[in-house]
């Protein structure tokens, strides 16, 4: 594989991760690896792509499209394979097949989307009914002995994190900042029962499909507590949430049918965490801090 086969998001990403350079020099021989194992012809890879995985349309044997997706395996998504699998396509993707050729990396063989339009093109309120529709179907138990790991410990881990660099926080407020990290600690210790989460969920990450109108890729899958679930969603849609925050997190709440003072305490929360690396959502932490 040459370098321009490399999308621009992965290339970007990895001028700042040297881990991430080293993981990329073994890149040409999973690709090479994979069409051998399934018998693909494999395409350019998609651009501008994403930040920690190397993703192309291929063709199998029987001449059927698929994706080939070539992860650099990172902490968030481990169980990315094991999340599509207990889905099984019931509003994601579906996965056809999955190995992991060594520790830093995952090799799945994914169903295309066509025409694989990204959901971010709907008006947002449009975005909000698509979301919610799909993340209450996503909301299952997992069978005993899966391996997903709890939200509490990456809601413990960003907090953590944040607790070392609180000094870049852009708060203002050193009491907000102390309430909410103990709030991302707590919410995802109790409250509603656990289920599957895909922790990511925006409307870049839902693609229109033939099989279903829309359809989920790229879950980060922990269990824990539902109403965590949208805020990704929420923060990718700036103006509402900067605006009036607790009418975007009541809207949410109808449509997920989760309590929407929860749902507002873990908005104010995760806004403390994100803003100490993005300012912009330093207001809306300070706008929630009531909840």
């Amino acid at each position: 594989m040459t370098e321009p086969d490399l999308p621009q998001r992965l290339r970007a990403a990895a001028e700042t991760q040297p881990e991430m350079q080293d993981w990329l020099a073994g890149l040409p021989a999973h690709v090479e690896a994979a069409a051998a194992r399934w018998s693909l012809r494999v395409g350019p890879a998609f651009q501008p792509g994403g930040v920690a995985s190397w993703v192309a349309p291929v063709v199998t044997p029987a001449d059927e499209r698929a994706v080939l997706k070539i992860g650099w395996r990172h902490w968030e998504a481990f169980h990315e394979a094991d999340g599509l699998r207990a889905w099984r396509g019931n509003g994601t993707v579906r996965l056809l097949d999955y190995v992991r050729p060594d520790e830093r990396t995952d090799v799945l063989l994914l169903e295309a989307c066509e025409p694989g339009t990204s959901a971010d093109r709907l008006p947002e309120r449009d975005q909000d009914v698509v979301v919610a529709g799909l993340l209450r179907r996503l909301w299952i138990v997992p069978e005993p002995g899966s391996p997903f790991r709890p939200l509490a410990g990456m809601c413990a881990q960003w907090a953590d994190e944040v607790d070392v660099a609180r000094a870049r926080s852009h708060v203002g407020h050193a009491g907000i900042v102390r309430d909410g990290l103990a709030l991302f600690r707590a919410l995802p210790t109790e409250g509603p029962a656990a289920v599957l989460l895909t922790t990511d969920l925006h409307c870049g990450n839902v693609l229109a499909a033939r099989r279903e109108p829309w359809l989920v890729i790229d879950p980060k899958p922990y269990v824990g507590d539902p109403t965590y679930d949208p805020l990704q969603h929420m923060l990718n849609c700036r103006e509402r949430l900067t605006s009036d925050p607790r009418a975007f997190a009541r809207r949410m709440a109808g449509l997920l049918d989760v309590n929407a003072l929860r749902l507002q305490q873990w908005l104010f929360a995760r806004c403390v965490v994100e803003s100490a690396h993005d300012a912009d959502l330093a207001p809306v932490a300070r706008a929630l801090a009531a909840v």
